[in-house]
């Protein structure tokens, strides 16, 4: 079984839904603990879109850590946005796993 970890981008994006699409996305982390490569692929077979209530929950499959990497949530409107990021700060987000993992 995938542990699930979450970035502080993500943890701000969560606060601001409501109660009931939190509950929903707590719901989506215990789906992606067994099944890690639910949902969509972006561009890579590891960076993975979520979709809910018309929100996108953005996260990263890490195999040989057996982790999940919860990077953000968005809307329709700022897709490409966060896409074209994450892309861009794949290193980024590696090390940061690595990072908690670590600390652990």
């Amino acid at each position: 079984m995938f542990r699930v970890f979450r970035t502080d981008w993500y943890e701000k994006k969560l606060k601001k839904l409501s109660s009931k699409e939190q509950e929903r996305i707590k719901n989506i982390e215990q789906e992606l603990k067994k099944s890690p490569y639910g949902g969509k692929p972006l561009g890579y077979d590891f960076f993975r879109e979520k979709k809910f209530n018309g929100k996108r929950l953005y996260f990263l499959v890490y195999e040989f850590h057996k982790a999940i990497f919860l990077i953000t949530i968005s809307d329709k409107k700022a897709q490409q946005n966060v896409i074209d990021l994450i892309k861009a700060n794949l290193d980024v987000f590696k090390e940061q796993l690595e990072k908690i993992l670590n600390n652990l």
